[in-house]
């Protein structure tokens, strides 16, 4: 079996792979800074993390519903026409943060708007490289330019294996980004913490703007017309609400975690437990790329919610520091898996003419649920403590495993029988 390894090296040997996957980490880094950025900037110019709340709510709300109307105007214009454009926009957006020109609450709102989701364009590209022509079936679709590059040999086999890459450089940036800005933030820099992050964002964002080979080809409007329903297809909405449902479990595991730590006197506690949760998800995701994914996407995914359900179960009841580490330690396990197949079955259920939107409406959801699950489990953990707050993530990756089973159902019933749907034109894996 191919270790994960030697599959990153044939996905980064690929022509024009890591051109595009390299610029896109260097500006995911950014974006994962910016948040925290926006608190350290806010709270030094106010004195208050009232303020600093409420500016960094602004920018994820406006994030999380921004992120997926700028996908659609990638899917209709193409990458390297839309994204130059928006970085133009979020560094007048940071200018504007920066000198306070304008009320903090409104620049970081127009910095959470113009923030380009650099994972959803780099997720479209492997897509288009790995996959070939295969959604260009529709009526007016566009295939693939003369010239662009070549697919290695069994390509789409390495599909899975490159989303797995792509949720290793999200994790390795929101483990460090958050890190690194605080420092900046600690040592009385916190406006450089937030230009560094614009930095990165414009910097990466550019270096993925010229590499024009791999940019996905753009479908003409009448297949772009058709392609828009999937996005209200069950095969998608389900995604969807596993990620909203996935953005819940992390909202109220991380307000669980801080409240049982503070609430034991320990509050330095809380750093340990996320890094076990942190750890183990980063080595997961490494392990995904490794080897053959053989067998039904939507069973696997409804094991690994099962998976994180039982792992997550005893932070309901545990008290011992160590036992809710390694708690924590083994739901980590199943959330890189969890994520590299709802990015598998996403492109699955979609076709390529609205790919960036779909990816960037599942980020959104991710997002909504964790900002709203933070709220809920705050309330939750005022009212019966930490176990009360693990419980509500109890709930959420048990609403995923329900969420998963239907869909393994539904692949199950239609096996063998190709879904014509002519939203889709596509096989339901």
């Amino acid at each position: 079996m191919p270790s994960a390894p030697a599959n990153y090296r044939i996905l980064l040997r690929t022509p024009g792979a890591a051109a595009f996957f390299l610029p896109a980490a260097v500006g995911r880094l950014g974006i994962a800074m910016t948040g925290i950025g926006l608190v350290w900037l806010v709270h030094a110019r106010t004195g208050t993390y009232a303020a600093a709340g409420v500016v960094a709510g602004g920018f994820a709300v406006a994030d999380a519903v921004m992120g997926p109307q700028l996908g659609h105007l990638v899917d209709r214009f193409g990458q390297t026409r839309v994204l130059p454009c928006a970085l133009v926009a979020h560094a007048a957006a940071v200018a504007l943060l920066l000198t306070g020109a304008v009320p903090d609450l409104v620049a970081g709102v127009l910095v959470g708007a113009t923030l380009p989701q650099l994972g959803a364009l780099s997720a479209a590209r492997w897509s288009a490289l790995l996959s070939g022509g295969r959604s260009s079936a529709l009526p007016g679709a566009t295939r693939t330019p003369p010239g662009a590059s070549t697919p290695p040999a069994n390509a789409s086999a390495l599909l899975p294996a490159a989303f797995a890459l792509e949720a290793l450089a999200n994790g390795v940036s929101y483990l460090a980004g958050p890190a690194l800005v605080s420092v900046i933030g600690a040592a009385g820099r916190p406006g450089a913490g937030v230009l560094l992050a614009a930095a990165l964002v414009v910097g990466g964002g550019l270096g993925l703007a010229g590499r024009r080979r791999t940019a996905p080809p753009v479908t003409e409007r009448a297949a772009r017309r058709h392609a828009g329903r999937a996005l209200l297809g069950p095969a998608f909405l389900r995604q969807a609400g596993l990620g909203l449902a996935l953005g819940v479990f992390f909202g109220a595991t991380q307000v669980s975690v801080t409240a049982y730590a503070v609430g034991r006197g320990t509050p330095d506690a809380a750093a340990p437990l996320y890094l076990a949760s942190n750890c183990t998800s980063l080595l997961a995701g490494w392990a995904c790329g490794a080897g053959r994914h053989g067998g039904s996407p939507h069973r696997r995914q409804a094991a690994a919610a099962a998976c994180l359900t039982l792992a997550s179960l005893p932070l309901a009841f545990l008290d011992a520091p160590l036992a809710i580490g390694a708690a924590l330690g083994l739901t980590g396990l199943a959330v890189p898996v969890l994520l590299v197949l709802a990015s598998v079955l996403t492109e699955a259920s979609v076709p390529r003419a609205v790919l960036t939107q779909a990816f960037t409406w599942g980020n959104s959801a991710s997002a909504a649920g964790s900002a709203g699950a933070a709220a809920v489990a705050g309330r939750v953990v005022d009212a019966g403590g930490a176990q009360a707050g693990f419980a509500v993530a109890v709930g959420a990756a048990a609403a995923m495993t329900v969420l998963a089973l239907s869909g393994a159902v539904r692949a199950r019933e239609r096996q063998g029988s190709p879904v014509m749907d002519a939203a889709t034109s596509r096989e339901e894996p």
